[in-house]
């Protein structure tokens, strides 16, 4: 039989020697935790870290810990955060605060106690879509250069170090990471100022970072430069078609630099990016990012609404791309700790974002409730704990033909992750806007180093001890489907078997129990048979069936379509579980399970060889019907004609006034079931309808705000503050049919379809939730 010749890709050694370089080994030294210029290590074992965002400022204090628990549950190893300055000390003379919701130092114990490490981003510019980038007004409108060694701005700067440094001073050994400043271009000796007077605050870590998109020019040796990546931003245009910064996050590339990040607030502020070309890791640091895009914030003239697997293929193609961290922004969303925080055209920035409502469609959402990109992320954050200590000493190669550009939708996108031995082939198929086809008979050779293990299906020299070993799969060539990210393990011996290949995607390795062997657990790929070669024979494996039973090593290969149900914990043991409902956990691996219906949590028995239901104690209080309807009552109708546009800055679409809006917006009263307020019940309001601007109040006051952009509108009643005598309204704007802001396509007909301004209300629905243990 004549097949197309096979999608080829060698493995190619490091680059570069084995560097340890001055920060953390000679310099903020901490027992454990060291840096290499191939990844970091911990006791000595190589490690690839998993930081998320998460603002504590943005987030109710009584919401910190569960929060801190979503994200261990979802693979999340560091926690990093902004501190705002403009959170902590709105005016002048006050000093700064640091109680509350703002005490940082609680929000770090606590973040350790959950079992995560700590990177603390201190700005003093911090942006995070902030008013003034996180400047106070006061700061702001001082006579100094900002963001420079002028001694007046040095001299405020040095208080609110300080004011940080005596802060955390009880927890300063708990924080592993300090961010200076943010996306700073051209001042490489001011970051090195800023690193000495966060050192004179008592301000100290292993890792200095800093963002180095768009060309940044960092101080050599100083800052360990972490990169970013968004598959869309609010940043462009509302007429902008998809950028190929953007685009260009979809492919495997060794490229790590993002002209696109930020560059309209550089346009705005007059700075000119960095020149010197495409930017790649320096010699003496890994590849690192801090801000890949876990979701995306909504603009006013631009709402991006980022799908899971949007997210997840960035993420897919970075781990493919050779990172050493993958860090996201966001983690989980929020809401601004009063109205007026927020960027806007009124502070001269280029783009209206909402006054209160940070959700940021993150994998934890603002209201607490996860996005499917959770599920979708936690998956590969499972393998990276699991395989991490031997992914992080493989370079990444890319193959010999590669997509030509980011209009490719026809060359198939994969990388290999390899020491020369063993590895890991990962296949992106995915993006959006522009759907990718089927790519049809796709077979691949993989030439990796000279060394031992069995080789399989290609030339006389595999398997030899001397020769390269070189593998020739699948058996037939398979069709790859849109939405396909693989991660294939190759030549990975595990409990003294050899997988020579397996067509399904690596998700985690349990380990034997006594008596027993370990179990290498698999995802199969919609659409392509899952084989598992062992020397000269290839298994077909059916997904869902028992586990296939090999010398030393069982192979369980769960179905594509359970997927979205699975969980990997990994404190208290490492434990595979199966539910749809949320689960989390802290560092004592205590599991939780949050549901609004009864819940159902199957767990992997490993000397079963099966999954088996956990029993689920009985909530207490018993819960209220998981949906329930609301009561709403129209108080006032909108304007029967809203302006299609409310003035530009910069070109861009502004959005309405507060007094404008007030006048113009529909008015409805939501009438709530007395249990709606009662906290153990952790009530959320589900609101689906489409305008343009809707707002929350409780008693007049809004509480939290959203600009439409197509998805459902979850609140939670707990943390806005709703009580049993709340007055809870819900003000709607429409949104005229001519209006030139820029909606998700999938949404967008229903605006063209408006004979002259669009607004409805769908539905909005009450849900009832408990947390038990298992």
């Amino acid at each position: 039989m004549s097949w197309p010749e096979p999608l080829f890709v060698r493995h190619q050694a490091w680059a570069t020697p084995l560097r340890r370089p001055r920060m953390s080994n000679a310099e903020d030294v901490t027992s454990g935790l060291s840096l290499t210029s191939r990844y970091l290590t911990r006791d000595g074992v190589p490690v690839i870290p998993v930081s998320g965002e998460l603002h504590y400022s943005r987030v109710p204090r009584a919401r910190w810990a569960e929060r801190l628990r979503q994200m261990k549950a979802g693979g999340v190893t560091v926690v990093a955060t902004y501190l705002f300055w403009l959170h902590h000390q709105p005016t002048r003379e006050q000093a700064a605060r640091f109680d509350g919701d703002l005490d940082v130092a609680a929000f770090v114990d606590l973040a350790v106690e959950t079992g995560l490490d700590v990177v603390l981003r201190i700005g003093p510019w911090c942006h995070g879509e902030t008013r003034n980038g996180g400047f106070p007004d006061w700061v702001q409108q001082a006579p100094v250069r900002h963001r420079t060694d002028d001694p007046s701005y040095l001299a405020l700067v040095t208080e609110w170090f300080e004011a940080i440094g005596t802060a955390v001073a009880p927890s300063i050994d708990k924080i592993i990471g300090i961010q200076l400043e943010n996306e700073l271009y051209d001042q490489p000796q001011h970051l090195v100022t800023l690193k000495r007077l966060a050192r004179e605050a008592g301000l100290t870590a292993p890792l200095w970072t800093a963002t180095a998109w768009g060309g940044a020019d960092l101080p050599e040796d100083e800052v360990l430069p972490l990169y970013g990546g968004y598959g869309d931003g609010f940043w462009v245009d509302a007429d902008a078609p998809w950028d190929p910064t953007f685009r260009d996050h979809y492919f495997f590339s060794h490229v790590w630099d993002d002209a696109g990040i930020g560059a309209d607030v550089r346009r705005a502020q007059a700075i000119e990016a960095a020149s010197g070309g495409p930017r790649t890791p320096s010699d003496q640091f890994p590849a690192a990012t801090c801000e890949l895009g876990g979701g995306m914030a909504t603009a006013y003239h631009r709402r991006p609404r980022p799908e899971a697997l949007d997210v997840a293929a960035i993420a897919h193609c970075k781990i493919g791309n050779g990172s050493a961290w993958q860090g996201y922004y966001m983690y989980a969303g929020g809401t601004n700790p009063g109205p007026g925080l927020q960027e806007s055209h009124a502070t001269g920035y280029p783009n209206d974002i909402a006054p209160l409502g940070y959700d940021f469609h993150a994998p934890i959402g603002e209201a607490g409730t996860l996005a499917p990109s959770h599920a979708e992320l936690r998956r590969q954050h499972a393998f990276l704990s699991a395989f991490g200590h031997t992914l992080a000493e493989m370079p990444s190669s890319l193959p010999e033909v590669r997509p030509t550009g980011v209009e490719d939708s026809t060359t198939l996108r994969f990388a290999l992750r390899s020491d020369g031995t063993s590895g890991f082939l990962f296949l992106s198929w995915h993006q959006p806007h522009f759907p990718l086809p089927v790519y049809s008979g796709a077979r691949f050779r993989v030439a990796l180093g000279a060394g031992s293990g069995s080789g399989f299906g290609a030339g006389s020299a595999a398997g030899s001890d001397s020769g390269p070993v070189e593998l020739e799969f699948p058996s037939q060539p398979v069709d790859v489907q849109p939405g396909t990210l693989a991660r294939w393990p190759l030549n990975l011996t595990l409990g003294g078997t050899t997988v020579t290949y397996a067509t399904a995607s690596a998700l985690t390795l349990l380990p034997a129990p006594p008596g027993g062997v370990p179990t290498l657990v698999l995802i199969a790929e919609p659409g392509i048979p899952t084989e598992v070669a062992v020397s000269e024979t290839v298994h077909t494996v059916t997904p869902g069936s028992g586990p296939l039973v090999l010398a030393g090593l069982d192979v369980l290969v769960l179905a594509a379509e359970t997927a979205g149900a699975v969980w990997v914990t990994e404190d208290g043991g490492r434990r595979l579980f199966l539910s749809t409902d949320e689960l989390q956990w802290d560092a004592s691996g205590a599991v939780t399970v949050k549901a609004s219906n009864p819940a159902v949590v199957r767990v992997y028995q490993p000397t079963l060889r099966a999954f088996t239901d956990l029993p689920v104690p009985q909530p207490s209080p018993v819960p209220q019907p998981s949906h329930s309807p609301v009561t709403v009552t129209e108080i006032r109708p909108a304007a029967a004609t809203v302006p299609v546009s409310y003035g530009k800055h910069d070109g861009r679409p502004s959005a309405p006034s507060p007094e404008v809006f007030d006048e113009l917006a529909a008015v409805h009263r939501l009438t709530l079931p007395a249990w709606a307020a009662d906290p153990s019940h952790d009530a959320l309001l589900h609101i689906r309808w489409a305008g343009d601007i809707g707002e929350l109040r409780v008693n007049g006051t809004p509480v939290t705000d959203r600009y439409w952009d197509g998805a459902t509108w979850t609140v939670n009643l707990t943390d806005i503050g709703y009580t049993p005598e709340a007055d809870l309204t819900l003000h709607l704007l429409p949104l005229a049919a001519g209006s030139p802001v820029s909606v998700p396509a999938e949404v967008r007909s229903r605006l063209t379809e408006a004979e002259t301004q669009l607004l409805s209300i769908e539905s909005i629905d009450l849900v009832a939730r408990t947390t038990t243990t298992l």
